[in-house]
């Protein structure tokens, strides 16, 4: 595995979530419920298990692993996680939603930001880019994997179904799918909009191997990658049972913040409960 960061894991978590709140509260603008709720999984796949360097990262993704954000507006996390990875300078964190900047609302690849393969935010594509990227490492021999992540109400576009009818028929086990699985998405609770049911059966349905796993449990999502990474013949899916808004308790569990940027009076609240571990941007 390739270091990238001397940070631990612990320390990064509530930083990256401090640079949330300060993010989306500057720019007045951003999506900070699923981003608190994606936090924790996510920086323990960029900062333990992702096969990529940033010092050699290429858009193409060869030789290395790839990882794809499908569910393209939290991006207050992802450009987070890539900053404090050393993919670009923490210092840029404060551009955030400005125009003219590298880190625009949702993933652009218009300033060829380092670490973002893919533009992305229309809900229900990435899970289809990162079959491609798959199949094509197959076919170029290469022996790493392709990561991407979804979150729940993005999962009742169509098109996520398609894919994965063509990831289990092409058996492309270099493929692993993660699912912020937080229950709430813009307009309230999923099971109210367009309840997904068993997502445990739809995946097994669909021929894909299926883990379920506490997405806030450091040890238990550790335990859910290394087992991603053991030989199998399917695409795997991991289920992380989040709660939206995690880590600030006026935000969680509810999808009033999926979209709201925190006023001053709110930001300084959440920041109260985070601490400050690297230092802000």
């Amino acid at each position: 595995m390739e270091q990238q960061n001397s940070h631990p894991t612990s320390s990064l978590i509530p930083q990256i979530r401090r640079d949330i709140i300060r993010m989306v509260a500057a720019a007045k603008s951003g999506h900070p419920g699923g981003s608190l709720s994606s936090t924790d999984f996510l920086t323990v796949l960029y900062a333990e298990f992702l096969q990529q360097n940033p010092r050699t990262w290429r858009r193409d993704g060869k030789d290395m692993d790839v990882f794809f954000l499908s569910i393209g507006h939290i991006t207050p996390l992802y450009y987070s996680l890539l900053a404090r990875m050393g993919y670009f300078p923490t210092e840029e964190l404060a551009t955030f939603r400005k125009l003219g900047s590298r880190l625009q609302g949702h993933p652009s690849i218009e300033y060829a930001l380092p670490g973002v393969h893919v533009a992305s935010g229309s809900l229900g594509q990435g899970l289809s880019v990162a079959c491609g990227a798959a199949l094509g490492k197959r076919l170029n021999k290469d022996p790493h994997n392709v990561y991407v992540l979804l979150g729940d109400g993005e999962c009742e576009e169509g098109q996520v179904w398609e894919a994965a009818l063509f990831a289990a028929h092409n058996k492309l086990n270099n493929l692993t799918a993660i699912t912020d699985w937080n229950r709430q998405q813009i307009d309230g609770p999923v099971n109210r909009v367009a309840g997904l049911g068993d997502l445990v059966a739809k995946w097994e349905s669909f021929g894909w191997t299926v883990l379920e796993c506490d997405g806030h449990n450091l040890d238990g999502i550790r335990e859910a990658y290394k087992k991603s990474l053991e030989p199998r013949n399917t695409p795997m899916m991991i289920l992380m049972h989040t709660h939206m808004g995690q880590g600030v308790d006026f935000m969680t569990g509810t999808h009033a913040w999926h979209g709201k940027a925190p006023s001053a009076e709110d930001e300084a609240r959440a920041l109260s409960q985070l601490p400050e571990t690297l230092g802000d941007f």
